[in-house]
């Protein structure tokens, strides 16, 4: 059994992992409304994703002898007024979700929780990855300047993005 502050964080992070589906969830569906299929694809991939991570963190609770504890999720932000906006508001939300992660990697050192802090170094690979990824793409955007052209040949490059569930899921 972990302390209870490190309960706590876990089941915080859990539930900002359920957001993070739902937040990337609007922005699928805003593509989809703007007939940008591309764009609309790698939101739902993202969407898998952030499940898989609260599917994790959902599993190590229980493993750990914890409690999950699932909170009312808030309503995500619907509409942009661009595909920029949305890249900026991801890689904001991604650098949030870096932070809240190493929050608790830093309390389970100072709890002298090694378990958990071991468990969430893959979350903290990860959130480079995702920091990472929405950062280029942002990029892109701005070189691009949103331009009609430059925007189908980056909503043609996102439709390729392939979900893959992580593999410590299946050791779990």
């Amino acid at each position: 059994m972990r302390s209870e502050k490190i309960l706590d964080m876990l089941n915080e992070q859990l539930n900002r992992e359920l957001f993070s589906a739902y937040f990337y969830t609007a922005m699928e569906a805003y593509f989809a409304s703007q007939n940008l299929d591309g764009f609309a694809h790698f939101f739902m991939v993202q969407t898998k994703e952030e499940l898989d991570h609260a599917r994790l963190i959902f599993d190590y609770i229980n493993k750990i002898g914890g409690r999950v504890i699932l909170k009312e999720l808030k309503q995500p932000k619907i509409d942009y007024s661009s595909p920029t906006e949305v890249f900026e508001l991801a890689l904001s939300h991604e650098r949030f979700i870096t932070s809240s992660i190493h929050e608790i990697a830093k309390a389970a050192l100072e709890e002298k929780d090694l378990t958990t802090h071991n468990f969430l170094q893959w979350f903290i690979n990860e959130q480079a990855e995702e920091e990472e990824t929405m950062d280029k793409i942002l990029r892109k955007l701005k070189f691009i300047k949103e331009d009609p052209s430059g925007l189908l040949f980056l909503d043609k490059e996102l439709s390729t993005r392939v979900y893959t569930p992580p593999s410590i899921l299946q050791e779990n």
